[in-house]
């Protein structure tokens, strides 16, 4: 009997450690393809048009089937899931630094993302089903810390290959992780099959893909096309017709990827609008700021991903103390100060000029919004998982992650409309206005759309 506490505690080890591991190279390769942008448009050529479509691609597929991966981790079981997306990451990965061209790269970025997707909602499901009460929320913070440590290691380490080696290796790079997981996965037993296996929304996810698609090469093509271009409106009015249809799919069909109902929620449907402007101006603001300081500044690939850092360490310091303070006092006042205070760092970097430097131009901004999104992030989740019941979070976690993709992969679409054709410091300041106005929307947006919890005398604080 004494052995099998040990035996138990060993497999949640593995448990712990894959979820750990199938998660970081999803987030990793979010986090390290911005340094190495300008090293591939110099071997390709394109541009910034290339440029957003190697970062939208991803985005694109990560985001539309998101949820559905949820739904095939359900169907299929989790274990088995996770090790197809591992594989199709891995060789897709593969692809990818062996691209002969642009536009292979970027179908083949397109077909990372999807494999992507099928990651991080399997390794949160084998966390839950393996943990349970205070070591459950335990083993969720632990995967939380090292999976946002992709956030330090990823411009880091993507800069030092960029510079030492070549671009291609930050997605070679992937192989390591990914065989090392494979190798754990293999040692946890298999899961019985399920009695009946849930519908897969495959109509769903087909119209969600179409409806971002269509919008996204819209805004990137209107550049070099125009908007009078049928090769711009047609996929615009195509992905608006597809999305309308999705939402009513969605309404109508028994076994929705996404659950409309969750929406009624004021905090739930408040907090993923605030989302789409915090997330939005993340994954705007960073491109921008990691191609500006190579391609305009001049700075290696190295430098430009240790510029990056601060926002990053300022999170690592605060964050845990900002969630647990949050968890008494309520959400709503740390959602609103704490964007707005981002926004003002973002408007400190309009002070940025020609001979950039970097210790008063650049870092008391980077910093400043460091601290603000860390008094946001902690509570923005807090406030819309709290939202509703607790039987429904995994698919209000799933919804969550996917709008901030989304948010990110229109917000990078929409660069040529804010940048123009060429990225100068004039462009660089209206992206930097742009990412603080959509930051203090996100703040506004918090302060009218949420509410903190009602706590009844003598119940416990929200957590």
């Amino acid at each position: 009997m004494a052995s099998a506490p040990r035996t138990e505690s060993a497999t949640q080890r593995i448990v712990l450690l894959v979820a750990i591991l199938a998660s970081f190279v999803a987030f990793l390769d979010g986090t390290i393809i911005n340094v190495a942008l300008p090293a591939i448009t110099r071997e390709f050529g394109g541009g910034l048009p290339v440029q957003q479509w190697v970062v939208d691609a991803y985005l694109l597929t990560l985001g539309a089937f998101i949820l559905l991966a949820g739904s095939l981790s359900d169907a299929f079981g989790r274990i088995r899931i996770l090790a197809i997306g591992l594989v199709g990451f891995g060789v897709t990965s593969l692809l990818c630094a062996i691209a002969p061209s642009a536009e292979f790269l970027i179908v083949v970025r397109a077909l990372q993302g999807g494999t992507a997707a099928l990651l991080v909602p399997s390794s949160l499901a084998i966390i839950i089903s393996t943990f349970s009460g205070q070591a459950q929320a335990k083993a969720i913070g632990t995967w939380t810390a090292w999976t946002g440590t992709a956030m330090i290691v990823g411009p880091l380490v993507g800069g030092l290959l960029v510079d030492t080696v070549s671009w291609r290796l930050v997605f070679g790079i992937n192989v390591l992780p990914i065989a090392a997981t494979l190798w754990l996965l293999m040692k946890l037993e298999k899961q019985p099959e399920r009695s009946r296996r849930p519908r897969v929304d495959v109509v769903g996810a087909v119209l969600g893909a179409i409806g971002l698609g269509g919008p996204v090469f819209a805004l990137i093509e209107q550049g070099r096309f125009g908007w009078q271009s049928p090769v711009v409106w047609l996929p615009l009015v195509l992905g608006i017709a597809a999305f309308a249809a999705f939402l009513w799919w969605e309404r109508r069909t028994t076994d929705p990827m996404m659950p409309l109902s969750l929406f009624r929620s004021r905090n739930f449907s408040a907090g993923n609008i605030a989302t789409v402007f915090i997330y939005g101006a993340l994954g705007f603001g960073f491109f921008v700021i990691a191609i500006y300081l190579q391609q305009v500044a001049g700075w290696p690939a190295t430098l430009a991903g240790v510029a990056t850092l601060p926002p990053t360490l300022v999170m690592l310091v605060l964050s845990s103390r900002i969630g647990a303070l949050a968890g008494k006092i309520g959400p709503r006042m740390f959602m609103t100060i704490g964007p707005i205070v981002g926004g003002v760092g973002f408007l400190l970097m309009l002070t940025v000029s020609a001979d950039i430097d970097y210790w008063f131009q650049l870092l008391p901004g980077l910093v400043l919004f460091g601290v603000g999104l860390s008094i946001t992030v902690a509570p923005l989740t807090s406030a819309i998982l709290g939202a509703i019941d607790e039987s429904q979070a995994g698919i209000g976690s799933a919804i969550n992650n996917a709008v901030a993709r989304v948010a990110g992969l229109v917000a990078v679409a929409c660069a040529g409309l804010i940048l123009g054709s060429v990225l100068d410091l004039g462009g660089f300041h209206r992206a930097m206005g742009a990412t603080a106005i959509a930051l203090i929307l996100g703040g506004i947006v918090s302060f009218i759309g949420i509410r903190n919890p009602v706590v009844r005398e003598g119940a416990p604080a929200p957590t």
